[in-house]
């Protein structure tokens, strides 16, 4: 599975960032396919192990980790295979790479995932 992220860069503290991620038709003949499949996002500190951030099942439900329960935002355009995390009142705990998952990362961690987007909070 072939994953696009793309949308992250420097911001200051307490800004807004919204992150994308792509699938391209590779792999999925057509949108119904990426719509049965859940999609998260985790993401990577400097010298820090992968985190899980959020998941967005078919239902479109969206599961967030404690630390960004209440500033992100998971959401999903199916026809366009697309991911989005709207990312609101960063911290500078917030930096890192952040990377697209094909799949439920909680139950599946070994999902596909993208080669990511760098995240610097910063001021």
């Amino acid at each position: 599975v072939e994953l696009v992220e793309s949308g992250g860069g420097l911001v200051q503290p307490g800004g807004s960032l919204k992150l994308s991620c792509t699938a391209p038709d590779a792999n999925y003949r057509d949108f119904s396919d990426f719509r049965s499949t859940s999609m998260s996002w985790v993401r990577q500190a400097p010298e820090k192990g992968l985190e899980w951030v959020s998941t967005i099942d078919a239902d479109f439900l969206g599961y967030y980790a404690a630390s960004v329960k209440g500033r992100f935002t998971i959401t999903r355009y199916n026809p366009g295979k697309t991911v989005y995390l709207q990312m609101n009142s960063v911290k500078p705990d917030d930096t890192g790479r952040y990377y697209c998952v094909a799949g439920d990362y909680r139950r599946s961690p070994d999902s596909p995932r993208g080669p990511g987007t760098q995240v610097t909070v910063s001021s």
